[in-house]
């Protein structure tokens, strides 16, 4: 069997300029559905349960397009045209939603756009496992961080620099200023641009050149869910007793997304597990169920990095607005100014982690990769935990840098430590998976964030931020628990 061939720095750069896209779109979204929404009537403590769509929708979304991609060929590839459909329906859902009538058809759009983008990004990690051998693994994944981070800061700033210019940063009440819908407009057009690019430009292997490559390991048999009901029982008496205490204490309604997805998941695992059905979905049930050890530790991993990364997008635009201007109001000239901050602090955590994707391989290199991911998870916790102290929003931005740091670690070490471990044939769906992992602490976060800002903070929105800080610093311990592949 032959060795996959190396390709040039092009050819790389040309495979991952897609993710430039995603990124444009996706930073847009994180940096401006919270301020959409509260220009529609949001309460603060309404937008996290608001966000709900995001989370959920990858993680139905993603190990469902991983599953399919995976089996998927046909003269226009295997992966690319899952990238075509996520971003057609991306593009139309960015248009659309800074000119929502309502709050809820603003809701409803960003369940369309995240789900686009989730079509079009799940099989973007695999794409990498598909055309480069493990030793280009790494640039890869750091280029497509690279990617990220370039798309991330331009579209974060794009409110703040049209103001700048003169268009428009404030509106009536209940309407989207200009220089948010004219920063979405632009994201759409980039957004469909970048994809195009990779897709034209870009060629796969067919399935059984693939199977030819000597780098490739063997596909496993679909993972066993016959003892699964013992986790499913698990989680569905959990659910239940939540869905009880919900009901006996009026508690609020946004834990009932939490009760529910218990329920949800505990009875699925128990019905799978007394059927013989050979469907999609007992195959990535079954995959969930016996994944390799190392992806189960890192799992924790990413389960505390992306609760802290969820509170943070959710809760900057109001944390900046409320606490460091004074305002609360939409309509208000301090609300605005504030939001546009939070975009510039969200563009400089990207393009910081621009930098940090360029010197984490030195790190990597010095200190191994669980240190590097411990060392950068830490930057960024304790980065987030100084909003809590620092009181000049300017003097945010250097909070930022350490947040970049881990938003580079975030996208690349975890893939790092996980593809060469996943079989080739299984790549799509085992990337799917792992986005479990990405999406349960959104979800989390979605249920309960709002709840606690509200029973424990007086609805104070910096303390989201202050609670992922120390999510970051739990999910640095965490790392110390894989596997290092270098060992």
């Amino acid at each position: 069997m032959k060795s996959k061939p190396e390709l040039s720095f092009w050819q790389i750069w040309n495979m991952c300029f897609g993710f430039l896209g995603i990124q444009f779109g996706f930073a847009l979204q994180n940096a401006n559905v919270s301020r959409i929404f509260q220009t529609l009537g949001a309460n603060v403590d309404q937008i996290p349960v608001l966000w709900i769509a995001a989370p959920f929708t990858g993680l139905i979304v993603q190990p469902v397009i991983g599953y399919f991609s995976d089996r998927t060929w046909n003269r226009f590839g295997r992966r690319r045209p899952y990238f075509f459909a996520g971003a057609v329906l991306a593009t139309i859902a960015l248009l659309a939603i800074p000119n929502s009538p309502t709050l809820w058809i603003a809701a409803g759009l960003l369940w369309i756009m995240d789900a686009s983008f989730n079509v079009s990004m799940e099989p973007f990690r695999a794409f990498v496992g598909d055309q480069l051998p493990p030793s280009q693994r790494p640039l890869g994944y750091a280029m497509q961080s690279v990617f990220i981070g370039v798309g991330a800061v331009v579209a974060s700033f794009l409110p703040y620099l049209l103001t700048h210019f003169g268009v428009a940063n404030t509106a009536p009440a209940g309407v989207v200023p200009h220089s948010v819908k004219y920063a979405f407009f632009a994201g759409a057009l980039v957004l469909l641009a970048a994809m195009l690019w990779t897709i034209l430009s870009t060629r796969e292997y067919p399935p059984e050149q693939l199977e030819s490559f000597s780098d490739n390991r063997i596909a496993e048999a679909p993972g066993s869910v016959a003892g699964a009901w013992k986790i499913g029982t698990l989680f569905l008496v959990l659910g239940l007793v939540l869905l009880g205490l919900i009901l006996r204490f009026a508690l609020d309604k946004e834990l009932y997304l939490l009760a529910a997805g218990l329920v949800g998941f505990g009875a699925l695992f128990v019905w799978l597990s007394q059927t013989r059905s050979d469907g999609a979905l007992r195959h990535i049930m079954g995959d969930l169920h016996g994944m390799p050890k190392p992806m189960r530790r890192l799992n924790w991993v990413q389960f505390f990095s992306w609760f802290a990364m969820f509170a943070m997008w959710i809760n900057t635009t109001s944390a900046v607005s409320q606490t460091f201007y004074g305002s609360s109001d939409t309509t208000s000239v301090a609300y605005n100014e504030g939001a546009n901050w939070a975009g510039v602090l969200m563009g400089t955590y990207n393009g910081v982690g621009v930098l940090a994707a360029i010197l984490i391989p030195l790190l990597v290199r010095a200190c191994g990769l669980r240190m590097s991911h411990l060392i950068n998870l830490w930057l960024g916790g304790l980065g987030l935990l100084s909003f809590l102290v620092i009181r000049d929003p300017h003097w945010l931005i250097a909070s930022m840098v350490g947040v970049g740091f881990a938003w580079a670690s975030i996208l690349s070490l975890p893939y790092a430590m996980l593809s060469d471990n996943l079989p080739a044939a299984k790549m799509g769906i085992y990337m799917g998976i792992f986005n479990f992992f990405i999406v349960i602490p959104q979800l989390l976060a979605a249920s309960v964030l709002g709840v606690l800002l509200k029973l424990f903070f007086h609805n104070q929105p910096i303390w989201a931020l202050g609670m992922g800080g120390a999510s970051l610093l739990i999910a640095g311990l965490c790392t110390l628990r894989v596997p290092d592949p270098e060992a």
